[in-house]
C-alpha cells in the first residue's frame, strides 16, 4: 500500500490525476476548512472518503505529519530511466543523488528540482532515502510532477547518461571550478552527495566537471538541498539568458 499524507500533497495528487487514488482517510471530527475543501474535491471526483480516529491516520502516515488527511494511492511509484530518456527535451536537466539518507532532504530536493524544471530525479536503491510518506509530504506535491527514478548502480547510470550525450557535473567542496564558471547549456546531470560523506570517489571519476560553491562566512558547507538549489537555479539563469538572446 502506498500513501500520501498532508493537505498540500494530497491536494496536488487529487488535482494532477497522475496516479489513481483508491480512497482518502480524513480525521474524524475535524472542522479545518482546508480539509472540508479536500472532502468536497474527493466527492466531486468520485474518490471514496473514510473518516478515522487520529491513531489510525498515524499508522497510515508511517511517520509523516498527516495534518488530518492520508490518501491511499495506486500505480507505480518510481519511473524507469529508459522511458525518461525517450521523452526528454533538448537541453534536458536531471538531478542525481548519491547517498542522501534524510527523507526531508529528499523531499526538499524533489521540490527544488521540480521548480527548476528538471525532467527527473535519480536515486540509488542502496544508501538512499526512498519515497516514504514523509518524503512525499516534504515535497509538497512535487512528486506528482517530477518523476523519481531508482537505479541499482548510480555509477553505471552516469555512464549510460554520458553515452546519451549528457554532461555530468558533480557538486564537491573541493571542485576545481566554482558553480558559476561552467556552461550548463546542454543535456546535463547534476550529482550531489549525501549529508555526511558527499560524493563517493567512484562517482567523482565519472563526472566531467567537479564544481564547488564558494562561501565567505564561518560555515563552509551548505545543506544538500540548499546547495543543489543554488546550482540548479544557476542552470536556469544561464538557459533563460540564452533564450532571451
Amino acid at each position: 500500500m502506498e500513501t500520501i499524507c498532508g493537505i498540500h500533497a494530497v491536494r496536488e495528487a487529487i488535482e494532477s490525476g497522475t496516479r489513481p487514488i483508491e480512497h482518502v482517510h480524513f480525521q474524524q471530527g475535524s472542522h479545518n476548512p482546508r480539509l472540508l475543501e479536500l472532502i468536497q474535491k474527493c466527492r466531486e471526483k468520485g474518490i471514496p472518503v473514510r473518516f478515522e480516529p487520529g491513531a489510525a491516520l498515524e499508522r497510515l502516515a508511517q511517520g509523516g505529519h498527516h495534518q488530518g488527511v492520508v490518501a491511499v494511492i495506486g500505480g507505480a511509484r518510481y519511473a524507469g530511466l529508459e522511458r525518461i530518456l525517450e521523452s526528454v527535451p533538448r537541453n534536458a536537466l536531471l538531478l542525481a543523488l548519491d547517498g542522501v539518507q534524510d527523507v526531508h532532504n529528499l523531499g526538499a530536493l524533489i521540490r527544488t528540482a521540480c521548480a527548476a524544471g528538471a525532467q527527473a530525479l535519480v536515486i540509488p536503491e542502496r544508501r538512499s532515502a526512498g519515497l516514504t510518506p514523509a518524503a512525499v509530504q516534504t515535497a509538497s506535491g512535487a512528486t506528482e510532477y517530477l518523476p523519481v527514478v531508482r537505479v541499482v548502480n548510480l555509477v553505471q547510470t552516469l555512464e549510460t547518461l554520458k553515452e546519451r550525450s549528457f554532461w555530468i557535473y558533480g557538486l564537491d567542496e573541493r571542485g576545481e571550478k566554482t558553480y558559476d564558471e561552467v556552461d550548463y547549456r546542454g543535456n546535463c546531470t547534476l550529482v550531489v552527495g549525501g549529508e555526511a560523506k558527499g560524493l563517493h570517489q567512484l562517482l567523482k571519476k565519472k563526472c566531467d566537471f567537479l564544481i564547488r560553491i564558494p562561501t565567505v562566512g564561518k560555515i563552509s558547507t551548505l545543506n544538500v538541498s540548499v546547495a543543489a538549489g543554488v546550482v540548479l537555479f544557476e542552470i536556469v539563469r544561464q538557459r533563460r539568458k540564452t533564450i532571451s538572446h
